[in-house]
């Protein structure tokens, strides 16, 4: 077995401090040894919550830090990637890895285990994106689901329309968010830049590995009803739902009663869905504990 390596992460964080807490707590708890959390906000009330933490390094993303790293790009995409190189310049352990603040890793061993068997001419790693299934039956853990359903690119292209019924022409791969996964990057490597998804050498974007199976990426994108209807209208013009027509028509032109079946018909499973998923290997089952995980981390008074 190959020995163990260390690992960190690197987030754009703009959510509420308990969210911040629970991606913290969770990371943690799986062995990073680092987290560099870039404050999109820097008055942002989570930063004093992670400040002592030792193995958190937090950065208000303030006037002096854009004069020392550059114009403040307009679009947070393009905020998150000049973090994330600057944390990749800063980090000294083997690898770092870009995520938001809600997504998860999975492993299904440790993940320093996993990166250590990673071939040394393999520069990143990529991690599939499991969405997260509204349930509302299920007690608060502040990111809360129990089911995550995974991408369901050409392979499973049949189950499609037993999935999602009318959607899936307008969710072909059967996410709202991305299908592409997120990556581990490793250091020291003179020229490569990570971006959101993969990252470039020299400016030429680096083909992406097959998915790394041992590790998948839980994303709590719209798990929960109200915090995404009052996502939407950013999603639509600013964020990921621009970059799908479709969907970005056909949610544009919906009244609210076609929007609200459009997300219990694509964002919910009834048990048979999630008996097909299973079988298909489309369905993780997890309990992520993540309010049990804060209070290890942070003790209450």
């Amino acid at each position: 077995m190959a020995p163990a390596m260390e690992w960190g992460l690197v987030s754009t964080v703009k959510a509420a401090p308990e969210k911040v807490l629970a991606f913290v707590a969770h990371h943690l708890s799986l062995g990073c040894a680092r987290i560099w959390l870039y404050f999109d906000d820097p008055d942002d009330p989570a930063f004093d919550l992670v400040a002592d933490l030792a193995q958190v390094t937090p950065i208000r993303c303030d006037e002096i830090r854009w004069a020392t790293a550059g114009k403040r790009p307009e679009r947070h995409q393009n905020r998150q990637s000049r973090n994330a190189q600057a944390a990749y310049r800063a980090c000294r352990l083997p690898w770092l890895g870009h995520i938001d603040v809600d997504e998860f890793l999975w492993p299904s061993i440790p993940v320093a285990e996993i990166l250590a068997s990673v071939p040394p001419e393999q520069w990143t790693l990529r991690m599939e994106p499991h969405e997260a299934m509204h349930d509302p039956s299920l007690p608060d853990d502040i990111f809360t689901a129990r089911q995550f359903r995974g991408p369901l690119k050409l392979r499973y292209a049949h189950l499609r329309v037993p999935v999602l019924g009318a959607y899936a022409g307008i969710l072909p791969e059967g996410h709202l968010s991305h299908t592409n996964g997120k990556s581990f990057f490793r250091t020291g490597i003179q020229g490569l830049s990570p971006r959101l998804h993969s990252a470039f050498y020299r400016k030429e974007r680096l083909p992406g590995p097959p998915f790394e199976r041992r590790l998948r990426l839980l994303h709590f994108h719209a798990q929960d009803r109200a915090a995404w209807l009052d996502a939407l209208p950013f999603r639509l013009t600013r964020g990921a739902y621009q970059y799908h027509p479709e969907l970005q028509a056909h949610l544009e032109t919906a009244g609210p009663e076609e929007i609200g079946y459009f997300y219990d018909r694509t964002q919910s499973l009834s048990p048979d869905l999630a008996a097909l998923l299973r079988e298909e290997g489309r369905l993780i089952e997890a309990d992520l504990t993540l309010r049990a995980k804060v209070e290890v981390l942070i003790p209450p008074a």
